[in-house]
């Protein structure tokens, strides 16, 4: 696979459920995405474009086709060989946060690193929730700050790692516009300071429309390429 291409996916398919209670969520999805590239999948809900994200940024197996990622093999992996390949390489923003509770700001981004082998993990999860406008705020707890601080934590803590590809899944979905709008420009002003490969997840036009390239999706299966001149 080229080196300028991080994701290369071909006839994709997921579901779940067996006999008359199977459900195809992916019903033969094909993508390529370049180095640097700021994707952004667009949909309604349903659509199959979080599941998509989902096997993508290896958090769930495929049922068959080829999924490879930063020149890694993901269709042969299982779940603790899919933890390894992302650890370092991939960063995940969530529209939930994820934080866990009973950690502070610093250690919710810090032990990621830490578990990622890196030894300079506090200074650099300091360093990276300054750069989002947290420095005063280490120490405190998730329910100590707001949604808008809290998804720049994940913004920190998904980006402090330098991968070379980010995830991004309806990040604003649990924010008010105006704080959405803030994590956006943060979102984007450090992604262009790294050089990040971006996949956005969003049912929102005007923020797919950010992004280099569109790809539109409807029940499981890419309908629209921005980068293509014809409709799929």
């Amino acid at each position: 696979m080229s080196a300028d291409i991080v994701i290369d996916a071909e006839n994709v398919t997921l579901g779940f459920g067996d006999g008359a209670n199977h459900v195809d969520v992916l019903r033969g999805v094909s993508l390529r995405v370049a180095a640097g590239e700021k994707l952004a999948i667009l949909g309604p809900s349903g659509s199959g474009k979080s599941s998509l994200m989902a096997v993508l940024a290896g958090l769930e197996q495929a049922n068959s086709g080829k999924v490879m990622v930063g020149g890694r093999d993901f269709s042969g992996l299982d779940e603790d060989g899919l933890a390894r390949a992302r650890r370092g390489r991939i960063g995940i923003v969530l529209q939930a946060f994820h934080l866990i509770p009973t950690m502070t700001a610093l250690e919710n981004v810090s032990v990621p690193l830490e578990l990622a082998g890196l030894d300079d993990a506090g200074a650099r999860a300091a360093a990276e929730l300054g750069f989002v406008g947290l420095g005063h705020r280490l120490r405190h707890y998730p329910t100590e700050l707001s949604g808008g601080e809290q998804q720049r934590v994940g913004i920190a803590r998904a980006l402090a790692a330098r991968p070379a590809l980010i995830f991004a899944d309806e990040p604003t979905g649990n924010l008010d516009a105006a704080t959405g709008e803030a994590v956006v420009e943060m979102l984007f002003a450090r992604l262009a300071d790294t050089g990040a490969t971006l996949v956005l997840i969003t049912h929102d036009a005007e923020l797919a429309a950010r992004c280099d390239r569109i790809i539109e999706m409807r029940d499981g299966q890419i309908v629209h390429d921005s980068a293509q001149l014809e409709t799929v």
